[in-house]
C-alpha cells in the first residue's frame, strides 16, 4: 500500500472505483499498516447492524460458522465489511496499537486506549485475521484484527463507568437518542416503532422532553417486550401490534390522540413494508424520522404523496455531534434501563 499522502477522507484507501468515498466503495485497500494520519486499531468486537445480522441468520439458518464464513468472505473480497444485500455495515470495539506522525499531538487518543467507532463498518478498512466467536443473541461477533481509521473518522473512548460490550451495543444506535433530543418539546405526542434498543433508547429521551403535558406512543409486535417497556416506565402508552397495517395502527393512535395523531415519529424498525404505518400515524404538521436500513425511500415519499400527507420525511445518517455522550448519559440516568441492557448484553 501507498500509504503517502493520506487523505482526511480515506480518499487514498479506495481500490474501486477511483474516486468513490470509502462507504460507497466496491472495495478498499484493508492493508494494516497506517499511514502518517491514520490509527491503527486492534479489533476485538464488530457490532453488525440489526438488519443485517438477521438477514444472516435467515440465509445461514442460525448457523454461526457460516455466518462467520460470510464475514470473512466479504471483507476479504471488499476490505470492509459491507452487508452484500442491505449496503449496511455496524460499528466495532478495540483498542489504539498505533496512532500516524502527524496525529500524535492531535488525537485525542493513544496507544492502549479503548475505542469503539462512531462511523460505519461499511466505510471502515477492515483486515480480519479469523472469526472466534458469533454471538446469535447479540449481534456482536468476537473477532481478531486491524481496523485503520482515517484522519476525520468518529470514534468515541469506552466509558469506564459502563461494560464495554454494552457501550458497544448502544453506540450503533446512538443517533436515533440524539435526534430525538434535538427534536422533541414540551407537550408534543411522540410515537415510537420499534422496542428494540435504539427504540428504548429513544422512549426514555422522548419521556424526558414532552414532560409532563406531552405523551409518548410505544409500538412493538412482541409481548413480552411490551409488558418490559411498561415495566420500565418508557411509554404513557403502549400498543402490542403489527406495524405492517397501517391503518390498523393508525386508527390505534388516533384513538389515542382524539385524532390528532402523533407530532414527531421515530421509525427504529427492522422489518419492511412499515413506511406507510410511520406516515399515517403523524400528523401533516409533523415530522417522520426513519432510523433503518430496511426503510425505502421511495415507499416512503410516493406513499406519502398517495395519501395526501404533508408530514416532513427526515432519514437518519447516524451521526449527530455529540450523540455518544448523550446515550451513555441516559444509561446514566435509567438505573432500570441500563440494568436491563446490561442483563442482555454482558449475559448477567
Amino acid at each position: 500500500m501507498n500509504i503517502q499522502p493520506c487523505h482526511p477522507l480515506g480518499l487514498h484507501r479506495v481500490v474501486s472505483p477511483v474516486g468513490a468515498l470509502p462507504q460507497s466503495a466496491l472495495r478498499l485497500d484493508n492493508t494494516p499498516r497506517i499511514g502518517t494520519t491514520e490509527i491503527l486499531v486492534d479489533v476485538e468486537t464488530l457490532n453488525i447492524t440489526s438488519g443485517s445480522f438477521i438477514r444472516m441468520r435467515k440465509a445461514h439458518n442460525d448457523n454461526a460458522y457460516a455466518i462467520a464464513q460470510e464475514i470473512m468472505d466479504v471483507v476479504q473480497e471488499r476490505g470492509k465489511y459491507l452487508d452484500k444485500q442491505l449496503g449496511s455495515g455496524g460499528m466495532l470495539i478495540g483498542t489504539v496499537a498505533e496512532v500516524g506522525a502527524q496525529l500524535v499531538n492531535k488525537a485525542d487518543v493513544r496507544p492502549g486506549d479503548r475505542i469503539a467507532t462512531l462511523l460505519s463498518l461499511s466505510a471502515t478498512p477492515l483486515h480480519l485475521e479469523e472469526v472466534i466467536h458469533v454471538d446469535l443473541s447479540l449481534d456482536q461477533v468476537h473477532v481478531r484484527g486491524q481496523a485503520m481509521l482515517f484522519e476525520d473518522a468518529l470514534y468515541c473512548r469506552i466509558p469506564d463507568d459502563l461494560p464495554p460490550a454494552l457501550s458497544l451495543a448502544v453506540m450503533d444506535v446512538a443517533g436515533a437518542p440524539a435526534k430525538v433530543a434535538r427534536t422533541v418539546t414540551a407537550g408534543q405526542t411522540v410515537f415510537i416503532m420499534g422496542g428494540g434498543k435504539a427504540g428504548l433508547l429513544c422512549m426514555h429521551e422522548a419521556m424526558k422532553r414532552v414532560g409532563a403535558t406531552g405523551r409518548v406512543i410505544a409500538l412493538e409486535f412482541s409481548p413480552s417486550r411490551c409488558e418490559e417497556i411498561q415495566a420500565l416506565g418508557l411509554a404513557h402508552h403502549v400498543l402490542c401490534m403489527d406495524a405492517t397495517h397501517p391503518v390498523e395502527v393508525m386508527q390505534a393512535v388516533a384513538n389515542i390522540t382524539q385524532g390528532h395523531l402523533a407530532d414527531f415519529t421515530v421509525n427504529v424498525l427492522n422489518s419492511e413494508m412499515t413506511e406507510m404505518t410511520a406516515i399515517l400515524s403523524t400528523n401533516d404538521a409533523g415530522q417522520v424520522f426513519f432510523y433503518n436500513t430496511s426503510t425505502s425511500f421511495s415507499r416512503a415519499a410516493l406513499g406519502a404523496e398517495s395519501a395526501k400527507k404533508t408530514v416532513e420525511l427526515v432519514m437518519g445518517n447516524g451521526y449527530i455531534p455529540g450523540h455518544a455522550e448523550l446515550t451513555f448519559q441516559i444509561l446514566r440516568e435509567s438505573h432500570m434501563l441500563q440494568h436491563f441492557f446490561t442483563r442482555i448484553y454482558t449475559h448477567k
